[in-house]
């Protein structure tokens, strides 16, 4: 009779998963913000070079954090099936690999900000289970292989074991995120939460082009583009939140959310855009704001003339160096608490981030902003700017088409084209339309209640039979041109002009 080759890999995998399951439900029962896990696929984005994360931004979108946290489980679960075959030599080969994967863990945690005794704790559960539950697996294999006269039943054990073992790991996964959830409330109590001095306003109607597919001048925040370097969102308490001032200030000052909002709100319609836009992309989006203006807070503190910039740190540990003339002049830099009438979205810093209009969010938009050190450039390193971008992120001027879209086929003869151009604190003069090279065509805009914000234009073109290329640019208040020079995000934005192909007939 042949005997059957033990499964030693699917028993490593088994317990690893059995492991990963605790750990995650652990770490949500005592609301963690990170499990093991999401720590070392932040530890991973961290260490990543510039250059290599806006080449995943690019390719990737959205799904460059999913994205690496499938490639991590693939290598865990590789690492498990190895673990698994080790056993088949003895049980301390397979212990060295649990011990080194907790070891990972257990360093990643440590370099989270913040981090404390309490936060190790979902790393040894996670231990205990691999080395437990691997040795009841391999104990039942080998119980087979000394008894091949009843290998059958033996298997049968060790399926029943394994089945067991499988879905226990999915129930304490689902058990651990339902019991953490419920503790938090987080989103329950954003929902419930009202802000003196917040309102909700519709856009002035004269903000509308009244032109069909063109981008809406409001941007709903379910449709906002999201950028950040987190995996877990920082789920925040605002009676546990509390922002701390300091560095080069004659006096410290700690608010808590209670503080904050007590003060005089400031409300403004203000367009963010992300460094990483391509040129005619979609990372730009226009919302009312409402928050404390930077300048008041920092007026009363006594800031000291060397200072030259406001080190900000999340509650999850990225860091941006904003230039302080950004955060002290007359535009309403602010530490925002709500976005289109409502508290600030989870996901969009609640419950409370910065906003800088006319720079770029590496250099400026914290979410779940935590700490505001004022100090120089000589010693500030921001997030990105350690990873080579540039220090100041002042927002390049850009425009886009949104009608017709690239490849449409349009009927001859009169079309319109119609978009939306940018250039924050300076706003946009005019925006102009080329077909196939030919003579600029001046589009007309409508109305922004400032500078602050992004412009709808629309222009009717006489177009021919035939494929044509059609390009966008705009000219600000300042004078300045778009430039037609192509040039990627890295270091300081995209420049070039946005250009799309129809075909008329």
């Amino acid at each position: 009779m042949t005997t059957r080759r033990p499964p030693w890999a699917l028993a490593g995998v088994l317990a690893g998963c059995a492991g990963l399951a605790t750990s995650y439900a652990t770490a949500m029962v005592l609301t963690i913000r990170e499990s093991p896990l999401v720590a070392v696929a932040e530890l991973v984005i961290r260490l990543t070079p510039g250059s290599l994360a806006e080449r995943a931004i690019s390719v990737l979108g959205h799904l460059d954090k999913p994205f690496l946290v499938a490639v991590i489980l693939l290598l865990l679960l590789a690492l498990f099936a190895w673990a698994g075959r080790l056993a088949a030599r003895g049980w301390w080969q397979p212990t060295l690999v649990w011990l080194a994967l907790a070891a990972a863990g257990l360093g990643a945690v440590a370099a989270q900000r913040g981090a404390g005794v309490v936060d190790a704790v979902p790393v040894l559960v996670g231990l205990m289970t691999w080395i437990a539950v691997h040795s009841a697996l391999i104990d039942a294999l080998r119980r087979e292989q000394r008894r091949p006269e009843l290998e059958s039943r033996e298997r049968r054990v060790f399926v029943m074991v394994a089945g067991v073992v499988a879905v226990a790991s999915v129930g304490i996964a689902v058990a651990g995120r339902f019991v953490g959830a419920g503790r938090r409330h987080v989103e329950a109590s954003r929902r419930l939460l009202r802000i003196p001095g917040v309102t909700r306003r519709e856009p002035p109607a004269a903000t509308s082009i009244g032109v069909a597919g063109v981008a809406t001048w409001q941007t709903p925040n379910e449709d906002f583009y999201l950028i950040d370097t987190t995996i877990a969102k920082p789920t925040i308490e605002p009676d546990e939140w509390s922002l701390r001032i300091h560095g080069m200030v004659e006096r410290e000052l700690v608010l808590s959310y209670s503080d904050l909002v007590a003060r005089r709100m400031t409300e403004s319609w203000i367009t963010l855009s992300c460094v990483s836009n391509e040129v005619g992309g979609g990372l730009v989006g226009n919302a009312r704001w409402s928050g404390v203006r930077l300048a008041d807070l920092l007026a009363g503190l006594g800031v000291d003339p060397a200072a030259d910039c406001v080190l900000q740190t999340s509650h999850d540990g990225w860091t941006c160096a904003t230039p302080i003339e950004a955060l002290t002049d007359d535009r309403d830099a602010m530490l925002a608490v709500a976005m289109n009438g409502r508290p600030l979205p989870i996901e969009h810093g609640f419950p409370v981030r910065t906003v800088v209009p006319g720079l770029y969010g590496y250099v400026s938009a914290t979410k779940w902003v935590v700490d505001l050190e004022v100090s120089t450039f000589a010693d500030s390193m921001g997030y990105w700017t350690d990873k080579g971008w540039s220090e100041l992120g002042p927002v390049k001027i850009a425009s886009r088409i949104d009608v017709p879209r690239s490849g449409d086929d349009v009927e001859a003869g009169q079309v319109t084209f119609g978009g939306v151009a940018w250039h924050q604190h300076t706003g946009v003069e005019a925006v102009e339309v080329q077909v196939d090279g030919g003579s600029w065509q001046r589009a007309r805009l409508a109305a922004t209640p400032s500078v602050d914000t992004w412009v709808q234009w629309a222009v009717d073109v006489d177009v021919a039979e035939g494929d044509h290329e059609v390009r966008v640019r705009a000219i600000g208040k300042d004078g300045q041109t778009q430039t037609s020079v192509v040039r990627a995000p890295d270091p300081d934005g995209a420049t070039g002009l946005h250009t799309i192909g129809i075909r008329a007939s």
